[in-house]
């Protein structure tokens, strides 16, 4: 089966594994860019597996949706004829919300307590929603992560909000499981580490994006290519390897991303890594590079 292989072969670049797969999907933050601009190689990476013939699929734990994604690519110089679609989190709960035909969701009310910063309310376009300000007024919390203006460092900021809704017990929609991000060469908390704090206190939460199955269902429509001709990249063992595993792919970690400060480039030490969390990844790499 893809993604259980015992050896992961140690790469310095994407193009000895090319010939093996048809298609790829690909993690962006901690992969493609830091969030400010685009890695070295990365561009050049994406242009060869186009000049080689390879789809390409971007998935994201963003909580906003993919064309805004899609965008933001751009601005990177990373253009659409470099892939043939984004799919995000966000994307795929703006979906869950809209159709309501999941029973969690045709459970909630109308009115939500955004928990995120104001750059994500594109994701609350055209849904039949009432976003409020206060938590005793709301039927459910959408968290699409901390506020940058409250902080990114700890929890501590949303307390007051979190302890309002586990009083009430309302249930949470987490549109980005990650835990953590390195922005511009600094780590701060995403939506998962309040989502998961929510959950440890008892909270009902949902959450949506990689590592979950759900996400990958659009994503291999994309690529319309068999999937043992599927290769994961990223680089969080915790969503895009451990996605790779739960979907059924082939998976490539990047060592140069969110691990970068606990593996480096120590192959062994990677090793021990990715066997202490159950995973295979097929080879390691340092960074997305051709």
């Amino acid at each position: 089966m893809p993604g259980t292989q015992t050896n992961m072969q140690t790469l310095t670049g994407l193009s000895s594994l090319a010939d093996q797969y048809d298609g790829y999907v690909i993690d962006l933050w901690g992969t493609v860019h830091d969030g400010v601009q685009p890695y070295p190689g990365a561009v050049a990476c994406l242009k060869a597996l186009r000049a080689a013939g390879k789809r390409v699929v971007m998935l994201s734990n963003a909580p906003r949706p993919a064309d805004v994604v899609a965008r933001q690519l751009e601005a990177f110089g990373i253009d659409r004829d470099l892939h043939d679609g984004v799919m995000t989190s966000g994307e795929e709960v703006r979906r869950l919300l809209r159709e309501r035909a999941d029973p969690w969701f045709a459970r909630l009310g109308q009115r939500v307590l955004h928990m995120g910063g104001t750059h994500d309310l594109g994701l609350y376009d055209g849904l039949d929603l009432e976003r409020v300000a206060d938590p005793a007024e709301a039927q459910f919390i959408l968290n699409t992560g901390p506020d940058a203006e409250r902080g990114t460092d700890s929890v501590d900021p949303y307390l007051p909000e979190l302890r309002v809704g586990l009083e009430r017990g309302l249930p949470m929609l987490c549109a980005n499981p990650d835990m953590v991000v390195v922005k511009g060469g600094r780590r701060m908390i995403c939506a998962g580490a309040l989502a998961a704090f929510y959950e440890q206190e008892g909270g009902n939460v949902r959450w949506v994006g990689k590592p979950y199955k759900e996400i990958y269902a659009p994503v291999f429509s994309m690529l319309n290519v068999p999937q043992d001709r599927i290769l994961a990249i990223g680089d969080a063992l915790a969503t895009d390897m451990r996605g790779a595993a739960v979907a059924g792919i082939a998976g490539a970690w990047i060592l140069g991303g969110i691990h970068q400060e606990m593996v480096g480039d120590d192959a062994e030490l990677a090793a021990r890594e990715a066997d202490a969390a159950g995973l295979r990844p097929v080879a390691t790499l340092p960074r997305l590079v051709w």
